[in-house]
């Protein structure tokens, strides 16, 4: 009954007083081990995170304290002989060559043999364990040899080598032999070996019984666990807590490393230490610390463009805290004291207390400095919430153009800069030499991308996007021009570009109109003539009701008109609502236009009564029109010939031009009406979100329901909830963010150890 009540309160099951040594069966929960975790590791196939088998009876035997776990279809007694075996265990070292069950270990750094002494340390706290550690390999218990993916019921959600089948025991020293860099190897493997490698450090290393130079070799082959293993948020939590100490043990050694790299595990130790020395010293707080702070908080919580995007987060957070605060905020040291302690993975080792020479206030609990923080944390996150949206669909990527393009200016990459740079030099070459006239496959060439198939709304703003962060504007600009370009087609630089919130004036959208009428009669003897071209310009540089960004925009919209075949889509239904008179005004200014070189030859009149013919204009008034333009001055200077003659030439008085001018002026709002093209269709429309659940079956749907009701939850809450409806954690995250990309192309849940609901695409999912 003791070693019941024990077992049920004791925080580690296998800490247990030396004098209890029955076999007894009970049953265990290790949550709260799992809510310290707060991930399991489904990416790597193993046993240790699955905490749903905790819950089940299991038979324990209690030797020397240590609580040994077995399956209950195992004999305890056929293993009797190797717990017996009382031969003192050593460390191993790397290099050193020890053969177990004839397989040749050449790496070292694990325990070896029977009992290990048992460590206590004034100076660090109290650190125990009865001999029997969980990473000890004994070579007296059954070994059978197999491959270091095996695995079975054995390896649980705290491994030790003791409670190992003899297959497992195999697969353990298959991978003691390999280079222990097999990333799809089961977890719990890993753990062995680390808490061989954690006790060496805690227990070794605080009595000095280690140098230097081991304890640096140790602390880099931790770091190449974390980095070899990643995927494990548990183990990854682990060994970066265990740098983390190493580090305060040994600050002299391995002060190399105190970068924020390690301010990443949950305990913080090292960021509380060093905030806590910066504080007492009067220092200003840097950025390093300033950032660790905003994420260590307890009652801030990053919303999903900082923790998606955390190395742009961290960056631009620096910058701009810098930029507020110069070397930092000063924070006045607080009267609570500073308390470290280091909890091990080892089920066989107890708390460290960090007591050497400690006596530090505790600036991490204060709330006000951090409030000063939190703007700053905020603008940041607003500033990349676009980048992360991006980089939350599927198959995209931070090297994207588009990703590119929507970082801030003060985080852009040295490949960015590289990239936008070439393609200054090239739009103002362009500029200078050409007009701005280049072509669209030339111009996606310069963002590093071939040329799409289709110019849809997607492509068309990738394009104006990227020239707008490269301080241009082209043309055709489907927000203020109305037209895309097409993929064999041409664009048209121009410099400085709209204003990021600019809005076209009435002005703006009408002389953009009259411009694509008299391009169109420009073109009709296939080329485009001196004369007509400035003719075109005057309506555009005579209008002082236009900014002088209208006024460059509008200047290439028309080069790229008149380097454009010309179109009238979406013009014949709108014809036929106008009145005759207005059609008699719209007749004038082409007219005028086709005037505007001095002459008209037979070819013109045609192409003249083909588009009155197809404006809706009676063809037969063409020469009648012209006539009367003409004649319309007391002094006109005109000729024309008969369309039957062969040569002559037409002269048009300047002043005339200026009358049809104001004509112009004055018929822009109706053209505005009739010639506005219709947006052309994307070739994929986007699907209309359908309503929350749809997609869903019942089961993912009530749990995203659940999932609803609050932003953050642990991670071992989000698995107690799908075990609620029969779902497997990962399986269950990855169908509900299946079913928001289909909705709204974004994922609606984050997965960073513990489990976020992003609100904002949430809401969208609502609509």
């Amino acid at each position: 009954m003791l070693a019941v009540i024990w077992l049920l309160f004791s925080k580690k099951k296998k800490s247990l007083p030396p004098n209890i040594n029955n076999k007894i069966i009970t049953k265990i929960n290790h949550s709260s081990r799992q809510a310290s975790l707060n991930k399991s590791d489904s990416s790597v196939t193993n046993m240790h995170s699955q905490a749903s088998e905790d819950d089940e009876l299991a038979t324990f035997s209690f030797v020397n304290g240590l609580a040994v776990e077995y399956s209950t279809s195992r004999q305890p007694s056929q293993e009797s002989a190797a717990r017996r075996n009382t031969t003192p265990a050593r460390w191993v070292k790397p290099g050193e060559s020890v053969t177990i069950q004839n397989v040749v270990i050449n790496y070292g750094n694990f325990y070896f043999g029977g009992r290990l002494k048992t460590h206590s340390s004034g100076e660090y706290g109290h650190l125990y364990n009865d001999g029997s550690d969980a990473s000890l390999v004994n070579d007296a218990f059954p070994i059978e040899p197999i491959s270091r993916h095996y695995y079975d019921e054995s390896l649980g959600y705290w491994p030790t080598f003791a409670a190992l089948s003899p297959r497992c025991r195999g697969a353990y020293i298959d991978w003691l032999a390999s280079d222990r860099s097999d990333a799809t190897c089961p977890i719990g493997y890993v753990f062995i070996y680390f808490y061989g490698l954690e006790r060496r450090v805690l227990a070794d290393g605080t009595q000095e019984a280690i140098s230097d130079n081991e304890f640096k070799a140790l602390f880099e082959e931790i770091s190449r666990l974390r980095t070899v293993f990643q995927a494990s948020g548990s183990f990854r939590h682990y060994a970066t807590q265990l740098l983390e100490m190493m580090i305060i043990l040994r600050p002299k050694l391995l002060s190399v490393h105190t970068e924020n790299e390690y301010f990443s595990s949950r305990s913080a130790l090292l960021f509380r230490l060093n905030l806590a020395t910066v504080v007492d010293k009067g220092q200003p707080v840097c950025a390093d610390l300033a950032l660790a702070w905003i994420h260590y908080f307890p009652d801030y919580t990053l919303r999903t463009p900082a923790r998606r995007c955390h190395s742009e987060f961290s960056s631009l957070f620096k910058q701009r805290y810098t930029q507020k605060y110069g070397d930092g905020i000063v924070v006045k040291p607080n009267k609570t004291r500073l308390y470290l302690s280091y909890t091990p993975a080892s089920g066989t080792l107890r708390e460290l207390q960090v007591k050497k020479q400690i006596d530090l206030p505790d600036p991490s609990v204060l709330k006000a400095p951090v409030q000063k923080l939190i703007p700053v944390a905020e603008s940041c996150t607003n500033a990349l919430d676009a980048y992360s949206r991006y980089l939350g669909k599927k198959e995209a990527s931070k090297s994207d153009v588009a990703a590119i393009m929507l970082l801030p200016d003060e985080i852009l990459t040295e490949d960015a800069e590289r990239l936008f740079a070439e393609f200054k030099r090239w739009a103002d070459e362009k500029i200078r030499e050409h007009s701005g006239l280049a072509t669209v496959a030339d111009f996606w060439a310069r963002m590093g991308m071939p040329v799409p198939d289709k110019m849809n709304k997607k492509e068309a703003e990738l394009m104006q996007n990227f020239a707008r962060r490269a301080g241009y504007g082209i043309a055709p600009d489907m927000r203020y021009h109305l037209v895309r370009a097409e993929p064999e087609g041409h664009v048209v630089l121009f410099p400085e570009g709209h204003a990021e919130f600019y809005v076209p004036s009435a002005e703006f959208t009408s002389v953009s109109v009259a411009l694509r009428l008299g391009a169109m009669i420009a073109q009709m003897d296939k080329r485009v003539d001196v004369a007509e071209q400035a003719a075109l310009e005057r309506i555009i540089n005579h209008n002082d009701a236009l900014s002088p960004t209208e006024k460059r925009s509008l200047h290439a919209y028309l080069i790229w008109r008149l380097n454009t075949p010309a179109n009238q889509a979406g013009l014949k239904g709108k014809i036929e609502q106008l009145s005759g008179k207005d059609k008699s005004t719209i007749g004038n200014v082409i007219i005028s236009v086709a005037c505007a070189d001095g002459k008209i030859d037979p070819a013109e009149i045609k192409q003249l009564e083909k588009i009155y013919t197809s404006l809706g204009l009676d063809s037969s008034t063409v020469t009648s029109d012209i006539h009367r333009l003409s004649t319309t001055e007391t002094t006109p200077t005109a000729t024309l010939q008969s369309p039957s003659a062969t040569s002559g030439a037409f002269s048009l008085d300047e002043r005339i031009l200026a009358r049809h001018e104001s004509d112009t002026t004055d018929v822009r709002q109706l053209l505005n009406t009739i010639f506005t093209e219709d947006e052309p269709a994307d070739e994929s429309p986007a699907e209309i979100p359908s309503q929350t659940g749809a997609g869903l079956d019942e089961a993912h749907h009530q749990l995203y329901q659940r999932l609803l009701e609050k932003e953050h939850w642990a991670r071992n809450d989000v698995a107690e909830l799908c075990q609620q409806f029969n779902l497997m954690l990962s399986g269950a995250i990855e169908a509900i963010n299946d079913w928001s990309f289909e909705q709204v192309d974004a994922p609606v849940l984050d997965d960073d150890d513990d489990i976020y609901v992003d609100l904002e695409i949430a809401q969208e999912l609502k609509g």
